[in-house]
C-alpha cells in the first residue's frame, strides 16, 4: 500500500450526478475512470485517494476495495472475510462498523450480512490475539463496506469515514437543508463560469451559496474536515496529507456577486453564521428580501441557482400560486439570466409559465426531483426567435 502503487477505488454518489463526478476525477488525474450507477470507478495511488477525498465537490465516500469473492450463503462470506488479514489495516483498539448494500437472491438481509462480516472479523482478531477491536456504529475508527450483487462480493475499506457531505463548515440548518454534495453538483451541472453574478433567491441555510463561492474561489470542499477515515489506517502517511492540504490552490482573486435572499430572518440569520465559519461572508452579501419583490441590480447575465419549497406542508392550490408568481418573476425580472430550480412537485412546476430549455433528474434524499434550466430572455422567446 506505498505510495505510488496503483489500485482500483469507488466514489459513491448521488443518482444523476456520475457524469460530473466523472469530470472531476479526470481533473484531478485520476485513470481508468469509468460511470456507473451512483458511482464511479477510477485507479490512482494513495496520494490519489487522498486527493479525491480532499477534492471532490459531488463524492460521498471514496471506497478502497480489497477483496472479491463469491458466496451464495453466510459460511462461505464469514470464511471469505476471514481470510483477509485485518490487522494490516487497523489494530485491536480501534473502533470498527460495517455498512452493506445487498442485491441478491443468496442474501436476504443486509443487516445480517453486516452482522456476519463483523463476526469474522472479530474472530479473526481474538484467534490472533485474544482481544477483540469494538463495534461503534456513529463514529467509528474504520468503516468497512459490504456489497452484494447475487453471488458477487466485495469487500473496501471506506477512506472518507463520516460521509464527504458533511464538510464541517454548516453549524446551523433550517428546516430540510440541501445536501452539500447535491448543492455543488447543481451548481456544476448549471455550467456557471464562477464569474458572472450568481444568485439564489430562497438560500434558506446558504447551502448552495457557500458551493458556489468555493467553487469559484476554487477552495476545496476537504479544507474544512477534522478527520478522514483513512486517518485511521495503519498505513495513514500524515505528510502525504499535509502535502495535499499545503498546496498552493491557486485561489483567484476575484469579486464575483454570489448573492443570496431570503424571506426568513432566520434563514439569513442562520446562512451568516454558516458562511462565516466557512471564512466566506466577504465573498457572499446575504438580504432579507421576499422573491416577489426581488429585483436583481445586475442586468447583466447571471445565473440563478435555488431549491425553492416543494409544498410538502402547504396546500395545493397555495403552492401552486407560489410556483406562478416565482415563475413571473423571474420572467419579468431577470432577463438574461440562466434560472436552475430544483423541485419533486411537478404539478406545481406547470404553473411556472415557462418552457425548460433542460430538464434532468435528481434525488434529494429520497424525493425524485427535476432540475429544470430556464433561458430568460429580453421580453418574450418567442419575439426573440422571430427576430432571427
Amino acid at each position: 500500500m506505498e505510495t505510488g502503487k496503483k489500485y482500483k477505488m469507488v466514489a459513491k454518489t448521488f443518482k444523476g450526478l456520475e457524469e460530473v463526478l466523472y469530470n472531476e476525477l479526470i481533473a484531478i488525474g485520476a485513470t481508468s475512470v469509468k460511470k456507473g450507477i451512483r458511482m464511479v470507478e477510477f485507479e490512482g495511488d494513495k496520494e490519489m485517494m487522498y486527493r479525491a477525498n480532499f477534492y471532490l465537490r459531488t463524492a460521498l465516500r471514496i471506497l478502497k476495495p480489497i477483496s472479491n469473492f463469491k458466496a451464495q450463503d453466510e459460511d462461505e462470506l464469514y470464511l471469505a472475510v476471514k481470510k483477509t488479514d485485518w490487522s494490516a489495516f487497523f489494530d485491536v483498539k480501534s473502533t470498527f462498523a460495517v455498512d452493506s448494500v445487498v442485491n441478491s437472491k443468496y442474501f436476504s438481509h443486509s443487516k445480517y450480512v453486516a452482522l456476519k462480516v463483523k463476526d469474522a472479523i472479530v474472530d479473526q482478531f481474538r484467534d490472533k490475539f485474544g482481544k477483540r477491536p469494538y463495534v461503534e456504529t456513529d463514529d467509528p475508527d474504520v468503516r468497512i463496506s459490504v456489497h452484494i450483487t447475487n453471488d458477487l462480493c466485495t469487500i473496501s475499506l471506506d477512506s472518507s469515514g463520516e460521509s464527504l457531505h458533511k464538510r464541517g463548515y454548516r453549524i446551523k440548518a433550517t428546516k430540510a437543508p440541501l445536501n452539500e454534495v447535491l448543492a455543488a453538483g447543481m451548481i456544476l451541472l448549471s455550467g456557471w463560469d464562477g464569474k458572472s453574478v450568481f444568485i439564489d433567491p430562497m438560500c434558506g441555510s446558504g447551502t448552495i451559496l457557500i458551493e458556489a463561492a468555493m467553487i469559484a474561489h476554487n477552495i476545496p470542499p476537504g479544507i474544512y474536515r477534522n478527520r478522514f477515515g483513512f486517518e485511521n489506517w495503519n498505513d495513514f502517511d500524515d505528510d502525504l496529507l499535509q502535502k495535499i492540504y499545503d498546496e498552493d490552490s491557486q485561489n483567484e482573486d476575484i469579486n464575483t456577486p454570489i448573492l443570496g435572499y431570503d424571506v426568513s430572518e432566520v434563514a439569513i440569520r442562520i446562512a451568516e453564521e454558516n458562511c462565516k465559519n466557512a471564512g466566506l461572508h466577504r465573498m457572499i452579501s446575504l438580504q432579507i428580501k421576499d422573491i416577489e419583490q426581488l429585483v436583481p441590480e445586475n442586468t447583466s447575465k447571471g445565473v440563478v441557482v435555488t431549491n425553492p419549497p416543494y409544498g410538502e406542508r402547504l396546500v395545493k392550490d397555495e403552492i401552486e400560486v407560489f410556483y406562478k408568481m416565482m415563475g413571473d418573476q423571474f420572467k419579468n425580472n431577470f432577463a438574461n439570466y440562466a434560472v436552475w430550480l430544483l423541485s419533486s412537485n411537478m404539478s406545481a412546476i406547470k404553473n411556472i409559465g415557462l418552457h425548460p430549455d433542460q430538464k434532468l433528474t435528481l434525488y434529494n434524499g429520497p424525493l425524485e426531483c427535476k432540475f429544470l434550466k430556464y433561458s430568460i430572455y429580453q421580453g418574450s422567446k418567442k419575439s426573440r426567435n422571430s427576430k432571427s
